[in-house]
């Protein structure tokens, strides 16, 4: 089977988890929590590439309040369903020395990437550095991984999902909401 035909077929047998109206709902409750947090502050917003572009898009119009936006593109899987050695791709232009930092991003599953996100902000000397998940995996974290988000729209089982900014094989990442990947595909990877 062709890979877009395969991708096709896995959207078409997936579940969905969450559907695009409590996705807006979950991303309101999360800009009201930031917004409560950061507002006074003057953040610098880092969109983690390339999955943190569907969170930051759809809630950058949510916080009405001063802020600058730079991204970073630290990955562990470069198309890959599992992950491997971290790559750093693209780091920040803005200067995070005495900023307060959130770092956005699509999920936080063994939590290794945004661990290395946050230890670069500090070691650039960021005054704070927080961090934003859509998704938070219900999984034992890795050791070395961050344990939480400082801000979390949506909570999901350990599932492979997709959709929303998350990917399938570097696909399926404008899927309308969170599905799940269905147990005969899980069986082929």
């Amino acid at each position: 089977m062709s890979l877009p035909k395969k991708i096709q077929e896995i959207y078409r047998t997936s579940t969905c988890l969450y559907n695009k109206n409590a996705i807006e709902t979950a991303l309101d409750e999360m800009a009201l929590a930031i917004h409560n947090e950061l507002a006074e502050l003057n953040p610098v917003l880092l969109t983690v590439l390339k999955g943190g572009i569907v969170l930051v898009g759809n809630l950058l119009p949510r916080l009405d309040f001063p802020l600058e936006i730079d991204n970073v593109h630290a990955t562990r899987y470069q198309g890959a369903v599992s992950g491997g050695e971290l790559i750093w791709k693209i780091k920040p232009e803005v200067s995070l020395k005495d900023r307060v930092v959130l770092i956005l991003d699509d999920i936080l599953d063994l939590g290794l990437t945004l661990a290395a996100v946050v230890n670069y902000c500090q070691e650039q000397g960021a005054k704070r550095v927080y961090t934003g998940v859509l998704v938070d995996k219900k999984v034992t974290r890795h050791p070395q991984g961050l344990s939480k988000a400082d801000f979390v729209a949506l909570h999901v089982e350990d599932r492979f999902i997709f959709g929303y900014g998350l990917d399938y094989q570097e696909y399926l990442r404008n899927a309308p909401g969170i599905y799940e990947v269905s147990a005969d595909f899980l069986e082929s990877m």
